[in-house]
């Protein structure tokens, strides 16, 4: 018998490797279409990307990133930025009375339809013009004759998606806010909590954890900077008409757009920036820099998580897979979604980059790479900062097992501080060649450098017993990580910061 149109009862939701909370997945891509309760047994085809894959969908993009940059939602940005120029230009006396507010009412939601519109799209080839004949069938008194007065589809599109980066911003802004307060308590929790500092991969100095989250949180907070300052730069409307004259605004151009970007709250750019992308590309490798630091904060515990380090450790839900045929892994999925994520994001924001060499005074080649690159560097940016807050919420760690490793290494964790105490009376540079012979000879002969220092004159007739013990002991050469890290504690705490919740305990 042919089973294979009968429809077949929906699985349990799977736990497994994507990044999710203990309810399930926390940024859901949309939900499969059924009929009644269903799977469904025909497939339209309409879910092409990554992003709208009901499996992978929830690690490369979040509900706020989804709202930003949704197809209908930006269909209505677009007609709430041609109200706005409507209302503009009533102000200045450009367009009858009354007819900003007849705009205003055609353009709110549910008076066009959106969804009939699709065939007009395809068949004009046009991205803005089906949605203005729609906008003009639906406006009072024939007041749709001056929408778009003056204005080219660039200009109304350009300022929709300054919009819109204002809007990832704000959302980056407090996912860097609750990000920062959870690296305050943590760096705060483990000021003196002794590791080993590594550096090629191998043991290298002790530091303390509490050190190596500072790094974290100095880095972020550069880019909170960064981020305030390419508000100023690069969140400006556009309202320049076809080749950048104003030509089409009744002498009055100038005038028109401090109040059109007054009224949405952008900046006002100097000339028009049809082909000028450089706030444009910025907005994108600003992001890209602040998913590549998040990057490098996760792959730090993915390493660190390893079982032959085992220092820290993702949290854990009871339910969660790790694998199809190995019951008992635990992987750090969402650590290796976060770097994964960062590398999506710089090469998104080098199509940013990429759209900058732009011919003339318009080019749809670099302005139509915008469409790509600017949603996904924010899609995969605003995903990379969920998900390590998820990571940073639930992370463990194991002071125990930080201890244990730098008693492992211990000695030669300290051979600078040797190197250094010999030198003060041999020369820095002949102690350096006298420890690196000693060192070496341990290593090589699998002995320990104590036992091999002790056997060695030129060390022993300079330093007392106490005195190789004391430089032997990494908890005694921290140098000054507390202290470095309450600076950055401090610098953190003296900022403000938009959201607090979620702090460790």
């Amino acid at each position: 018998m042919d089973t294979s149109r009968r429809p077949q009862q929906a699985p349990a939701p799977y736990r497994g490797s994507l990044p999710h909370g203990p309810a399930g997945p926390a940024h859901p891509p949309p939900a499969l279409e059924d009929d009644g309760g269903r799977a469904a047994v025909e497939c339209g085809h309409e879910r092409g990307h990554v992003l709208d894959s009901l499996f992978h969908g929830q690690g490369y993009a979040t509900a706020a990133s989804r709202r930003i940059f949704c197809d209908r939602c930006r269909l209505r940005r677009w007609l709430e930025v041609e109200a706005a120029l409507t209302a503009s230009q009533e102000q200045l006396g450009m367009v009858p009375p009354g007819t900003a507010a007849r705009v205003a009412r055609a353009c709110e939601p549910g008076r066009i339809d959106v969804a009939s519109l699709a065939p007009e799209f395809r068949r004009t080839g046009h991205s803005l013009v089906p949605l203005l004949r729609g906008l003009e069938a639906v406006c009072e008194a024939g007041s749709g004759e001056v929408v778009h007065l003056g204005a080219t589809t660039q200009d109304i599109q350009d300022t929709a998606q300054s919009l819109e980066m204002r809007d990832v911003l704000d959302e980056a802004d407090r996912e860097l806010a609750t990000m920062t307060a959870r690296l305050v308590a943590l760096a705060g929790m483990h000021r003196d909590t002794m590791m080993v500092g590594r550096t090629h991969g191998q043991p290298a100095l002790p530091i303390t954890f509490g050190l190596k989250v500072a790094s974290w949180l100095d880095e972020l907070m550069r880019h909170g900077e960064r981020l305030g300052q390419l508000r100023e730069r690069a969140l400006v409307a556009q309202l320049h008409g076809g080749v950048g004259t104003m030509a089409g605004f009744q002498g009055r151009g100038q005038e028109l757009l401090a109040d059109f970007a007054a009224r949405l709250g952008l900046g006002v750019p100097v000339v028009g920036w049809h082909v000028a992308r450089d706030r444009v590309a910025e907005f994108g490798t600003t992001l890209a820099l602040v998913a590549a630091t998040l990057g490098r904060i996760a792959e730090e515990v993915r390493v660190l998580s390893r079982a032959e380090v085992g220092e820290l450790s993702e949290g854990w839900e009871h339910g969660r897979v790790g694998s199809s045929t190995m019951p008992h892994k635990r992987n750090p999925e969402r650590s290796e979604q976060v770097v994964l994520l960062a590398r999506l994001a710089r090469s998104a924001a080098a199509l940013g980059v990429e759209s900058m060499v732009q011919e003339h005074e318009r080019d749809a080649r670099g302005l139509r790479m915008e469409w790509v690159a600017v949603a996904d560097v924010s899609h995969y940016t605003l995903a990379a900062l969920a998900i390590l807050n998820e990571v940073l919420a639930g992370l463990r760690v194991h002071r125990e097992r930080m201890a244990a490793n730098a008693a492992s290494v211990a000695e030669f964790l300290c051979t600078e501080a040797l190197m250094l105490a010999l030198g003060e009376t041999i020369g820095k540079q002949s102690a350096h060649t006298l420890v690196y012979e000693v060192s070496q000879r341990a290593q090589s002969d699998g002995r320990p450098l104590r036992a091999c220092v002790r056997e060695c004159q030129e060390i022993t007739s300079r330093l007392s017993a106490a005195a190789l013990d004391d430089l032997l002991d990494p908890s005694r050469y921290v140098g000054e990580a507390g202290a470095l890290t309450d600076r950055a504690v401090e610098r953190a705490r003296v900022r403000p910061a938009r959201a607090e919740e979620g702090v460790p305990s």
